[in-house]
């Protein structure tokens, strides 16, 4: 067997066909295996006369498991046995002539079926910004991802599998910071469909569980690593960290072609477990079939405290700074915190390293997060704490760089204040937050406003009657009961504080009044506010009744000041109706106070799961 490409050990699916005579060539892109399928193309023995079989004449393998992952993206070979397809697929392009496989014979009525789905599904998949046009029913491509672009590198992480009858669709990104995934249908009675979508998910994780068993061993020979020179070197002299540093963590290099990339090595116990890769491009991969773990796992054996961050350089600052009990994770961050529960071990496979490395983490009584101030690196931080536990989290709160923004992370606090400021910044480490669970540090700041009069009315706001005050202010947030017998005057004492509240401080006020009709309602405020009665009669005595002038300035008053909440329906309100309607009018009107006469208009129903001692309905 010969192979077009080395550096990379490779089952061999040709091993049960060992007894032809022809020798069997492998040819892969190693490039392309991020988001490509490999094909492996056997021409065999032309002994065979019979060309109606065409298993006796080729035999194809196209490998639909090795996706994002499966092989370490490097710089392409300046030998270039394979012509790059637009889907993404490498083909086999020899100038011997090599005879064309026999077509197959289709029907034409089961053919227009499937152009008809795959057209429906291509306007569906150009909707979501997915362009098929390239693209091959019943194998993956490669496609640059709509939604994330392929971050800065352009990386065309994107996998994209069409049905054979062009009726379905699957695609999932496989960027760290991206994670976009979903199906569709052409149509939703093409049942078909979904047994291939199936048949695709099932054959995803027998690849992936292929892979788990299939962990390379590798060694420093193996990579071909080399030490760094003196360009690399002086790169990370100006990033502030040290050549000492670089060689006590095992920091190397790879020749790719006329390219160098930084490998970042792995070690668990002394052995080489994994590498990463950086190009000047700042584009990463990594060894595929390699075990998930931490970046520096030994120097956290056996602490008590570790620090976490997000990339191999900011493991390498702290250093610098002297602290060595610190790992960096190996896949950078996500987009945002997943709003679904934490997957079991065997499937959290974006956080596999947290479960390779548990027994290191369970021995720390203390874990500090210090991730990215972005927010993929408090995403970051908040998946990590959700599976090692909050109760064991600190974080870190990296320190202002002006009056805007904050250092990003480990190295920008390096490079800009030094190795005693990174030191302090992660000494000064906060604790995580625990939903429900605070301090009373957490609110100092609103007890300063107060003890400043910040808030404004810390003593409420008079009510207008100087025998009262000393008894009785209206204070922001808080509520008051009026309560007395009937025709006691509760309602024209509140009507009455209403109009006091808004000549002192102009407050303005949502009134639900189920008793008073509008118009008999709006009288009363008037006469309050002109100080006029609204009509002549004895109840004025001998106050000269409100003008046509006063009054329309009184409308546009009552206008400006109160907002009213009415039903339109016969039933009474509810509570839940009133309070809804009152969030509106503080949206839009501003008002600063809602007042409800009489509550018990109200509908005070409970519900059939509701007892009297229950204000929460489960």
């Amino acid at each position: 067997m010969r192979f077009l490409h080395h550096n990379q050990c490779l089952y061999n699916p040709f091993s049960k066909l060992s007894s032809f005579s022809s020798p069997f060539c492998l040819m892969g892109s190693f490039p392309l295996c991020k988001s490509t399928s490999l094909v492996f193309l056997s021409h065999l023995s032309s002994s065979s006369s019979s060309s109606s079989s065409y298993s006796q004449k080729y035999f194809l393998y196209r490998s639909i498991s090795l996706l994002h992952g499966s092989f370490p993206v490097r710089p392409t070979s300046l030998v270039k046995p394979f012509a790059m397809k637009p889907n993404g697929f490498s083909s086999f392009t020899s100038h011997a002539n090599v005879p064309r496989p026999p077509a197959f014979s289709e029907n034409p009525r089961d053919k227009a079926l499937s152009s008809t789905l795959l057209n429906i599904l291509r306007k569906k998949l150009q909707d979501l910004g997915i362009d098929i046009e390239a693209c091959v029913p019943g194998q993956f491509s490669g496609l640059l991802c709509p939604m994330c672009k392929g971050g800065d590198s352009k990386e065309r992480s994107f996998a994209l599998h069409i049905s054979e009858d062009g009726g379905a669709a699957v695609w999932n990104c496989f960027r760290g910071k991206c994670g976009w995934k979903g199906h569709t249908l052409a149509l939703a009675e093409d049942r078909s469909s979904y047994q291939d979508l199936g048949r695709v998910a099932l054959k995803q994780d027998l690849g992936r569980v292929a892979l788990k068993q299939n962990i390379r061993k590798i060694t420093v020979e193996s990579l071909q690593l080399e030490p760094l020179c003196d360009q690399v070197v002086a790169y990370f002299a100006e990033r502030l960290i040290s050549k000492e540093t670089l060689l006590r963590n095992s920091v190397m290099q790879k020749t790719f072609g006329d390219q160098i990339a930084i490998a970042f090595t792995y070690y668990r116990g002394g052995a080489l477990v994994s590498c990463k890769y950086r190009d000047v491009n700042k584009k990463f991969w990594q060894e595929a079939n390699t075990e998930k773990i931490f970046y520096g796992i030994d120097d956290i054996e056996g602490a008590s405290d570790i620090i976490i961050v997000e990339g191999e350089i900011d493991k390498l600052s702290m250093a610098e700074a002297g602290i060595h009990n610190c790992v960096s994770v190996p896949d950078g961050a996500p987009p945002s915190v997943s709003k679904k529960d934490v997957p079991s071990a065997d499937q959290d496979k974006k956080y596999q390293f947290l479960w390779n490395c548990k027994n290191y983490l369970n021995k720390a009584s203390r874990i500090i997060l210090a991730t990215d101030g972005d927010t993929p690196g408090q995403a970051l931080a908040e998946e990590i704490a959700r599976r090692v536990g909050r109760e064991r989290c600190w974080r870190v709160k990296w320190p202002k760089k002006n009056e805007v923004d904050h250092f990003k992370d480990a190295n920008e606090v390096l490079m800009y204040l030094g190795p005693e400021a990174l030191k302090e910044v992660v000494d000064n480490a906060e604790l995580y937050p625990i939903s429900g669970l605070f301090n009373f540090k957490d609110y100092f700041h609103e007890i300063d406003a107060y003890y400043h009069k910040k808030f404004g009315f810390e003593f409420g706001v008079p009510t207008g009657w100087n025998s009262l005050n000393n008894l009785y202010n209206v204070v922001p947030g808080e509520l008051t009961i009026v309560t007395g017998v009937p025709n006691s005057g509760k309602s024209e004492w509140i009507d009455a504080l209403l109009c006091n509240l808004n000549a002192s401080v102009g407050w303005k006020f949502a009134l639900c009044s189920m008793e008073n009709k509008v118009r008999e309602h709006g009288r009363k405020l008037l006469e309050k506010h002109m100080k006029k009665p609204f009509f002549v009669g004895r109840y004025g005595g001998s106050v000269e009744r409100m003008s046509v002038e006063e009054l329309e300035q009184g409308k546009q008053w009552l206008d400006d000041t109160f907002f009213l909440l009415r039903s339109e329906k016969d039933s009474l309100p509810s509570i839940s109706w009133v309070l809804d309607l009152a969030k509106a009018a503080v949206l839009r009107h501003g008002v600063s106070g809602l007042v409800i006469d009489p509550y018990n208009e109200l509908d005070h129903q409970r519900l059939p799961n509701q007892s009297l001692n229950c204000s929460t309905t489960f």
